[in-house]
């Protein structure tokens, strides 16, 4: 029967992998065997620890061929604001994004994979329809800053400039509303679309209730010069202009009780106003549903049963009103739970360890951090700028903006924070595929070229042959990163990768598939041989050969996409 009681026992290896892959982007041999000495509440602990910013700032180390130099630290430079770089901003959305990332698989938070869920709830498209970088660095620091509170995420969001232009508020005049973003509020980010009943009624809103959201709204705009700072959180925001907000009382239909918004004509009675509407959206149980339902399919699995939803999601949902919508508690009862760890029940055939596809985010970052791959560092002080022809910066930038942005994550169909749609990632909303949206015929290349890229330093991908910045040594990891016990027994070694890499222990077919692949077909006394010739004449070719097919069957097995 699932269960939300706690899990109690030491995580063990074989769960704490899970919890890591699950919670975080980073993921190493060494953070594994740290988190298995763990119980779930101490494990968790440790991941809600607040994350450190590796990098600090942002860095665009282009040439501006108005200036004749690097715009740098662009988003903050002294005696500038961003909007004075008018130049670049898809490639600076994009590095933005790899700040983000960088910092994201550096380290184990909770917070970076709750930021990422977040804008998959409230979501935008750097790239369709918000101009700037300055607003989209500025809606991630939001995500950020509210991570674990989610309703006032939900009242601060709609003053976000990135939104707001978005979806269209920046039109939504008293005498011409503009209902976009009032729909995708309701549909999308908070109650969600319920079953028709009726013309016009979705069970959990109707369209007159869309049509009064969108007066709340009205006249909310953004701020381009980004000097209207949020007095919480100080970060930029939009402003109201009340001469175009409808200061006319808004009435809800029946499936909010009909409650009336007082309407207001002063910037901070619009503000109130949009605070009673979210109270008023999140007052439904339907709201707090749909986000532990989002939850349990973002950090369990993507499908359930009855029992699931009646033993787990509902508790959820009451615990998450109970506590006013503070993701934090919320996250700590699933992650401690006997449910998440599949100790609740002996049926086999619901298995939730590794019954998730990876993301593609996801694949790169475990792939790099699993296998010790070094990249270039980008983390420069501000106050002490670097020799942009020549440093890490601009590597950094060659490798994740060259390669992993504009090559491995477009064939994979997740550009971070750019989904086609204001729906999202297919992958994290589309029944019934739902994450086995990450694993199609149209991302399957870019997937299985990953690996091949990183051993030959080449874009693989693109088939251009680009340097990426970063190489694979498969000799030099096996023989010094202090991960296996005996290199030169090939079943011994396939067995310690195996672990390593995989959710479950792979059967003995399988190991023997994976050590026909490190001897070429031939006996597994030939890789010892192997071995032995490299250590005594240093000559690596033969080793080298047979470790970078064997890293390349692996990393591209079944086992290797699941989480």
């Amino acid at each position: 029967m699932p269960s939300l009681n706690p899990y109690e026992n030491p995580l063990g290896y074989r769960k704490a992998k899970h919890l890591l892959r699950r919670t975080c982007f980073n993921y190493s041999k060494t953070t594994v065997d740290y988190f298995a000495t763990l119980t779930p509440q101490d494990a968790v602990n440790e991941l809600s620890n607040e994350p450190v910013l590796f990098w600090e700032h942002p860095y665009d180390p282009v040439v501006n061929s108005d200036t004749g130099v690097p715009d740098g630290f662009w988003m903050h430079t002294e005696n500038t604001t961003p909007e004075d770089f008018t130049t670049g901003h898809f490639r600076k959305k994009a590095i933005i994004s790899g700040w983000w990332w960088y910092n994201a698989q550096k380290q184990n938070s909770l917070k970076h994979k709750l930021v990422f869920f977040l804008h998959s709830c409230f979501t935008l498209s750097k790239h369709d329809g918000v101009p700037k970088s300055s607003y989209f660095y500025d809606y991630l620091r939001l995500l950020d800053f509210y991570a674990y509170d989610l309703k006032t995420l939900a009242k601060k969001i709609t003053f976000d400039n990135s939104i707001l232009y978005y979806l269209d508020n920046n039109t939504n005049n008293k005498n011409n509303p503009n209902e976009n973003y009032a729909r995708e509020f309701l549909e999308l980010f908070t109650i969600l679309k319920g079953e028709q009943i009726g013309e016009g009624n979705y069970t959990t809103y109707t369209e007159s209730d869309v049509q009064n959201a969108a007066k709340v709204f009205s006249g909310i705009k953004n701020k381009p010069l980004r000097d209207n700072l949020d007095p919480d959180s100080q970060i930029p925001m939009g402003y109201v202009n009340t001469a175009q907000h409808d200061i006319q009382d808004k009435t809800f239909s029946e499936a909010f009780d009909n409650q009336t918004i007082s309407g207001q004509s002063t910037q901070q009675g619009v503000i109130q106003e949009v605070d009673d509407f979210v109270e008023m959206i999140f007052s439904q149980h339907a709201t707090a549903i749909s986000y532990c339902r989002k939850l349990y399919r973002f950090y369990v699995k993507s499908e359930w049963d009855e029992d699931v939803e009646n033993d787990i999601i509902i508790p959820l949902s009451n615990q998450l009103i109970a506590n006013n919508f503070n993701l934090l508690e919320i996250l700590e009862t699933i992650l401690m739970s006997q449910h998440f760890y599949d100790e609740d029940s002996n049926d086999n055939s619901d298995q939730i360890i590794g019954s998730i596809v990876k993301s593609p985010i996801q694949l790169i970052s475990e792939t790099i951090n699993l296998l010790n791959i070094s990249f270039p560092n980008p983390e420069a002080s501000a106050n002490n700028p670097p020799d942009s022809f020549n440093d890490d910066l601009l590597n950094f930038k060659r490798f994740y903006y060259n390669f992993a942005y504009l090559s491995f994550f477009t064939s994979t169909a997740l550009r971070p924070f750019s989904p086609d749609t204001v729906a999202g990632y297919p992958a994290m909303y589309q029944s019934p595929s739902f994450d086995r949206n990450w694993f199609t015929s149209n991302t399957i290349i870019g997937r299985y070229k990953l690996i091949e890229c990183f051993i030959t330093g080449q874009n693989r991908i693109n088939n251009t042959g680009a340097n990426i910045r970063i190489q694979f040594d498969s000799v030099e990891y096996v023989e010094n990163s202090g991960n296996f016990s005996a290199i030169n027994n090939a079943i011994t070694l396939v067995q310690e990768i195996a672990d390593l890499i995989y959710c479950e222990s792979i059967n003995s077919s399988r190991v023997n598939y994976f050590v026909s692949i490190l001897t070429d077909g031939l006996e597994a006394y030939y890789w010892s041989s192997a071995w032995t010739d490299y250590l005594q004449t240093g000559n690596q070719v033969q080793v080298k050969t047979r470790l970078d097919s064997l890293f390349t069957g692996m990393l591209n097995a079944a086992e290797f996409q699941l989480m």
